[in-house]
């Protein structure tokens, strides 16, 4: 019965929160400014617009070439079509049901190129685990380059680092030692750590391992730049974002990869955060949240119209399947 609650809250309660924050942003922006904001959305250059949403697309297809080096070491070799439209389709379910997508990769790999599943979905972790390390890394750079404004916005919001310094203490201490004590356990949910913590190890690892390991890399490095790049397409289609630097553009690019993780496709949030975090360089609340929207609409309706497209397409080219 439990399980069944908790499957349901981790499946609606996302849903519920975007549609409740999509109302709180309708309710805290004033009629003149929806009504600019909409000019803005409706006005947006359609040819910059287009240039984000194909760098959306060079991002996939890259991510279904890069699939292939970590299945390559297994013996699986998967045509890069299926590979495209199969991850097309998983971000097409996750606007949907949260993590859904990762399942039905994996699902449809076995289907269509008969790699088990738990192979497949082993490659997918894998990936995660290197998109993880590339946010920390793109955090930290931001971080570096906009220091003085981001401390200066989180000393004036009252921000207590002597609390957030003692709390990241504390934190490292509690990892480090339960880290050990699952080491040292034999207890059968240690063991299930171990093993779990062991395969994620394992397969970060085999990256360098791999024949194509710096093919790897690179695809990594061009799928992040494809995605801070949308950003920088969009900030021509509003007048008073034109002068975003990158550095700029990727404090915005950050909060907005946390918003995506909050609810199905960051509905609601992400333009809410987006704003904030222009906000922070004088950007307009107005300006900011179109800016918001247009990134989020357009991205949205890529996955959308591609997802659709490829769940037909897919079947239709592995007839025999």
């Amino acid at each position: 019965m439990k399980s069944s609650i908790k499957k349901t809250l981790k499946t609606y309660l996302p849903i519920l929160l975007g549609i409740f924050l999509v109302w709180y942003w309708y309710q805290s922006t004033g009629p003149e400014d929806r009504k600019q904001i909409l000019f803005y959305i409706t006005n947006a250059n359609p040819f910059w617009v287009g240039v984000s949403i194909v760098l959306g697309i060079l991002g996939h297809v890259s991510r279904a070439i890069r699939w292939n080096y970590l299945l390559a070491p297994l013996g699986y070799k998967p045509k890069i079509r299926n590979n495209i439209l199969i991850i097309l389709m998983a971000y097409f379910a996750n606007l949907g049901f949260p993590r859904a997508g990762d399942i039905l990769r994996a699902t449809a790999l076995t289907t269509y190129e008969e790699v088990p599943f738990e192979r497949g979905f082993g490659t997918i972790v894998t990936e995660r685990v290197v998109d993880v390390i590339m946010l920390l890394i793109i955090i930290a750079i931001t971080f570096l380059l906009q220091t003085e404004i981001i401390m200066d916005f989180l000393l004036e919001k009252g921000f207590n680092f002597g609390g957030l310094l003692l709390l990241m203490g504390a934190g490292l201490l509690a990892l480090v030692f339960f880290l050990l004590v699952i080491k040292n356990s034999q207890q059968k949910i240690a063991l299930k750590i171990k093993n779990f913590l062991k395969g994620l190890m394992d397969g970060l690892f085999s990256i360098f391992k791999m024949k194509n390991k710096w093919a790897f890399v690179i695809h990594t490095l061009f799928i992040w730049g494809c995605y801070i790049a949308m950003l920088w397409a969009i900030k021509y289609t509003v007048p008073e974002t034109l002068n975003l630097t990158l550095s700029q553009l990727m404090v915005a690019f950050v909060v907005g990869a946390f918003a995506m993780a909050t609810t199905n496709g960051g509905v609601g949030i992400y333009p809410i955060v987006i704003s904030h975090a222009l906000a922070i360089f004088g950007i307009s609340k107005v300006s900011g949240d179109a800016f918001g929207w247009i990134m989020w609409i357009s991205q949205t309706l890529m996955v959308v119209v591609f997802g659709a497209i490829s769940f037909l397409i897919l079947p239709l080219w592995n007839r025999n399947k």
